[in-house]
């Protein structure tokens, strides 16, 4: 049996707004795809709060987190509590997807198409 979530949690408002208003440039482009139900009419959020964590995009319908990842991913202890995250998520029956923030800006092509394979139908 799959434990479910807490999602945006009062808590963590504050900081949820504080994230969507300061978004990176590849979280501003990739939002530009998602926003709207622009694909295949799916509803995604941004900076949405799944128990104590602050995921970039979600899905609720697909149950698919989007996370992208900048240069301070690519250490040691990033890695590893993004992967302790990953598990967390997939623990709930969510799937995650990862991307370095260039993919935004030379793959985006790629991004989409990672995305949509995910899609139920």
């Amino acid at each position: 049996m799959i434990n479910k979530p807490n999602f945006n949690s009062k808590h963590l408002k504050k900081f949820r707004k504080e994230l969507r208003n300061n978004l990176t440039s590849a979280e501003v482009r990739l939002w530009t795809i998602l926003k709207g139900k622009q694909l295949f009419s799916r509803k995604f959020r941004r900076q949405h709060s799944i128990d104590h964590m602050i995921v970039d995009f979600y899905c609720p319908k697909e149950k698919l987190v989007i996370e992208l990842d900048g240069e301070v991913h690519n250490n040691p202890i990033s890695e590893n509590k993004d992967v302790l995250r990953d598990q967390k998520l997939n623990g709930y029956g969510i799937k995650v997807l990862r991307f370095e923030n260039k993919m935004v800006f030379e793959q985006p092509e790629l991004i989409i198409n990672a995305i949509l394979d995910t899609f139920s139908n």
